[in-house]
């Protein structure tokens, strides 16, 4: 049982109510009384609302299931599907143009193009390494991953190797030739560095003196002017840092003692309650705000065991340089964090009313994680966060205008309850439902004065389509999804409606994720898209990936796109209306599905038997090659409503899909064999990972827009008791 504090008609987990008391209210003009008084009447004010939005849902896709039931044996006549939509109020007419007029919003979102990290708040470890890599070792990056070839003796194991080290060195000072050129030499050549009438000075070996391309590129330095320790340059917003040690085991085999390279890399940073963790009680969200709390604090600290030493990491100090004229200034020396909230849907035991009703889920996240971020408009921690004064929340799964508006208006009542000045809170609109798609310009509008980001969460794009389109017929193998014109209008009518709407020079137009953390290579070679489609953020897994991807914004400058892509026709919506369903008349050989339903079943299988079993919200999966993958509710999303597809219409057989499930259990097994954590699923399958994966199929059709969480989060408490 539960230990409950009554707060007025609500029943608080009493572990919730003590890190409220004792922790997140420490410092805040704020009594628990009050606090829970406004929580009360707030969730007492949104409750209805937050209920009729999600009937709205179930009504539409009622209807919209009918329709093509109706409508199988027809010809597809797409203004006919058009009228449809708008006479159940799906597909909005939109309004006159406009610009969005948020305000205070800080440079990393409004001006400064650069990969963005999501990290699970839930893992402290994890969640201040995010936050740390705005800076990162280019040096190291290139090192440890497949960018640099391990051919001709360059391989990576084992002690330093200098052949390995070299090509590093050798890539390194390319990229600065290109991004940073100087007037008539290149950066191999350079012997040292120093500063003369406030601008950088370099020579040569043979004693030539040389200087940037375009001097305004050098910002500052460390040390001292005939010997620099360091040299920090700048371009298309970006920093990087050139670091010079002639004692240091790299620099001093380096003519000019360059020791590293630091780039300035993960700009932006969400903290992540939604997709990536797995909180569904009390015990849960208490982790999840305790660490978001630490983050806005500035006193989050985790030790842990490395090379057979401990370690503590904490939150890095900002960095301190001098300019060309010696003067000190700083710079930021963290990401800017944002945190995602959940969406509408869920509710969770950690608070109930007096009906016993859990709350809903978004409503305690909004009101937890505003307060907690009030620490930080306060100023009163060690880590200033946002220098603007804004807390940004990235709130996903919202489905249209309403739902949007829902969000502003309660994010309002929260900062009138919590006394803090009207639209500090800013929001960040996952363009990841196809109702939000669709209508995705007057879901801007309604959050004209608080929006600073949206972006196109393909992977639950993917599993709302499948969704949503389910009577339409058998959806396309998984691999041909990207190439469907759908897909691709999503992507460019994202970019259009942001530029549209204002968004250069303001606001964030971002990317999704890259979901290989290990192919490092593909991702340089590959996702340079992102800033030419005129994305000013894109994800990256890791903090490594960030330090590569942030190559690719000095190689294109999004501004620059911006302004070019302004100009060019908006997408036709007809193209997002394309369903993406089997052409009549095709046929998949029995093969052919097999190797679907086996490389879905796979997936899920390895995501879930970690998220039931272990409460792991986020990992790295082996796919069915043994190719490691970044896997979180969305792509599971994608792999269940597709079985379950496919399943609907006959493609397979509930049969097969059981065989298929069983089969792949043991190959997931294996692959986790080295786990001492893991419970194995076979031979018996009686399991609740197991359980729930075949759930997530036979039951897909039926969940609330196909979503994950409802059977995940019952089978989860389950194992938990």
């Amino acid at each position: 049982m539960i230990e409950r504090v009554k707060h007025g008609g609500l029943q608080i987990a009493s572990e919730l109510d003590d890190l409220l008391k004792n922790e997140i209210l420490d410092g805040l003009d704020i009594e628990p009384s009050d606090f829970w008084a406004s929580f009360q009447a707030i969730f007492e004010e949104f409750l209805p609302r937050n209920n009729a939005l999600i009937r709205k849902r179930e009504d539409i896709q009622t209807k919209i299931d009918q329709w093509h039931i109706e409508n199988r044996e027809n010809s597809f006549d797409l203004e006919v599907y058009k009228d449809f939509l708008k006479d159940i109020g799906y597909l909005l007419i939109e309004g006159e143009d406009f610009k969005i007029r948020t305000s205070r919003v800080d440079p990393e979102i409004s001006n400064i193009a650069g990969p963005q990290l999501v990290v699970p708040v839930t893992n402290a470890r994890f969640a201040l390494n995010a936050a740390n890599a705005r800076w990162g070792s280019l040096y190291d990056a290139l090192y440890g991953t497949d960018v640099i070839s391990e051919d001709s003796g360059s391989e990576k194991g084992g002690a330093y190797n200098p052949v390995r080290g070299e090509k590093v060195i050798q890539f390194s000072k390319n990229f600065l030739d290109d991004t940073t050129p100087l007037l008539d030499q290149k950066f191999k050549d350079i012997t040292g560095f120093n500063i003369e009438n406030n601008a950088l000075q370099l020579t040569t070996a043979d004693q030539k003196k040389t200087s940037l391309k375009n001097p305004d590129q050098f910002i500052g330095y460390q040390g001292s002017t005939d010997n620099p320790k360091s040299v920090l340059l700048k371009h298309n917003d970006l920093h990087i840092e050139i670091q010079i040690d002639r004692n240091d085991s790299v620099g001093k085999d380096d003519p000019a003692g360059i020791k590293d390279i630091l780039m300035e890399s993960a700009v932006t940073t969400i903290q992540d309650c939604e997709d990536s963790v797995a909180a569904v009680d009390a015990e849960d969200k208490t982790l999840v705000y305790r660490n978001w709390l630490g983050l806005m604090k500035g006193d989050l600290t985790e030790t842990f065991l490395k090379g057979g030493s401990e370690m503590t990491r904490e939150l890095n100090p900002d960095r301190e340089y001098l300019d060309n004229k010696g003067d000190s200034f700083f710079l930021p020396g963290r990401s800017l964090m944002l945190v995602r909230n959940v969406g509408h849907l869920m509710t969770n035991s950690a608070v109930i009313d007096g009906k016993g009703n859990e709350v809903p889920e978004g409503i305690l996240d909004a009101m937890f994680t505003i307060c907690i971020a009030k620490h930080d408009l306060n100023n009163a921690n060690k880590h200033r966060n946002s220098r603007a004064g804004s807390v940004y929340i990235v709130k996903p799964k919202m489905h249209g205008p309403e739902e949007i508006k829902f969000t502003c208006d309660l994010f309002s009542s929260i900062e009138k309850a919590l006394d803090i000045k009207p639209l500090s809170v800013k929001v960040g609109i996952m363009d990841e439902e196809r109702r939000t798609t669709l209508n995705l310009k007057e879901c801007i509008r309604e959050a004209k004065e608080r929006v600073i980001f949206i972006n196109t969460g393909f992977l639950d794009r993917t599993g709302d389509e499948i969704h949503t389109c389910m009577e339409a017929g058998p959806m396309v193998p998984k691999a041909e999804m990207k190439q469907q014109p759908w897909i691709n209008a999503y992507e460019d009518w994202n970019v259009d409606n942001g530029l549209l709407t204002g968004f250069k020079g303001q606001a964030q137009i971002g990317k999704g994720m890259w979901a290989m953390p290990d192919e490092m290579l593909e991702m340089l070679q590959t996702k340079t898209m992102h800033p030419e489609a005129g994305a000013n953020c894109a994800w990256v897994p890791s903090p490594t990936a960030a330090t590569l991807h942030v190559m690719h914004y000095h190689q294109v400058s999004v501004s620059e796109q911006q302004e070019l892509l302004s100009t060019r026709p908006r997408v036709d919506i007809n193209n997002l209306l394309s369903i993406p369903i089997l052409e009549k008349g095709r046929s998949l050989t029995k093969q052919e599905i097999q190797n679907e339903l086996d490389n879905n079943a796979q997936g899920i299988l390895g995501y879930v038997v970690r998220w039931i079993d272990q409460g792991v919200g986020c990992s790295k999966v082996l796919d069915i090659n043994n190719i490691g993958l970044m896997e979180d509710r969305a792509t599971c999303r994608i792999s269940s409503q597709h079985m379950a597809n496919w399943l609907h219409h006959g493609i397979c057989s509930e049969e097969q899909i059981i065989e298929t499930m069983k089969r792949m259990a043991i190959v997931v097994d294996k692959q986790n064999a080295g786990d001492p954590e893991y419970n194995n699923m076979a031979p018996d399958y009686s399991g609740l990972a197991f359980s729930a994966a075949c759930s997530l199929v036979l039951q897909g059709r039926v969940q609330p827009s196909g979503y994950t969480e409802p059977i995940l989060h019952a089978k989860r408490l389950e194992f938990k008791e």
